[in-house]
């Protein structure tokens, strides 16, 4: 092969994220942070609750670490008496904020209907809800793409998200492109570089929720938002990759 083309290729490798270490345990890729391993310590040094505009809670954050029901170890549980089974009361967010990234997650469903939800950069919800096979529903960009619930677990089960995000962009101040997002749900690919359109939820979903409608998004990076809706859902071995996609997609 000529040198030209070798280093096209070692180039295209270099920018590509690889689809490697998707799935229920997946290790962190090289250069990604760890953000929650399962101890009270790193639930306090790198997560805060957000203050949106129905928060009911206080600091310390309430969410309870218990033994994973499933392996050995520990898990976070979304357990805060304050939230009154609302949205926005109680929910925590990193405290470190970010663009595009590379996400790695999992949770586990231990209730009935249960409902929680993973927000990237604090706006965009990635569903988590049992029993739902809408676009309302577990695996779903919420109210934008089909549920891919045939994928879900169950109950009781570790359930995964890798995710990669493409944060919207703007010049002059101005919306430009949209965010865009693709995800694996238990390491398969369920949203292939999905046109993120919308905030749902209103104001106390996330940033920018009240603006427009939730079509008023700003250029400002947001962090990682965990939802606490009033039910057991548990979640553990979450990473996440800064990237800088540029003017690529989501795919990987």
């Amino acid at each position: 092969m000529k040198p030209f083309l070798l280093f096209l290729l070692f180039l295209f490798s270099a920018l590509t994220v690889s689809a490697e270490n998707t799935g229920i345990g997946a290790k962190p890729v090289e250069g990604a942070e760890v953000i929650f391993d399962g101890t009270r310590e790193m639930l306090d040094a790198k997560w805060t609750y957000w203050d949106g505009p129905r928060f009911a809670s206080a600091m310390p954050i309430k969410w309870k670490i218990v033994e994973d029901p499933v392996d050995e170890g520990t898990a976070m549980q979304t357990d805060d008496p304050l939230s009154k089974g609302q949205f926005g009361a109680a929910d925590i967010v990193t405290k470190k904020e970010y663009r595009d990234f590379r996400l790695h997650i999992e949770f586990l469903v231990n209730n009935k209907g249960g409902n929680s939800g993973v927000y990237l950069q604090n706006r965009y919800e990635i569903q988590i809800k049992d029993g739902d096979k809408t676009k309302h529903g577990m695996g779903a960009v919420i109210n934008e793409t089909e549920s891919p619930y045939p994928l879900y677990k169950g109950l009781g089960q570790w359930n995964s998200y890798d995710i990669v995000f493409r944060a919207a962009r703007f010049t002059d101040g101005k919306l430009t492109e949209k965010a865009r997002v693709t995800v694996y749900f238990n390491g398969e690919k369920v949203h292939r570089d999905v046109t993120i359109n919308q905030v749902w939820g209103g104001a106390n979903s996330g940033i920018d929720g009240g603006n427009d409608g939730g079509k008023g998004i700003t250029d400002r990076p947001g962090g990682l938002k965990l939802q606490c809706e009033g039910h057991d859902v548990r979640y553990r071995n979450i990473w996440i990759k800064e990237l800088d996609l540029g003017d690529k997609g989501t795919d990987f």
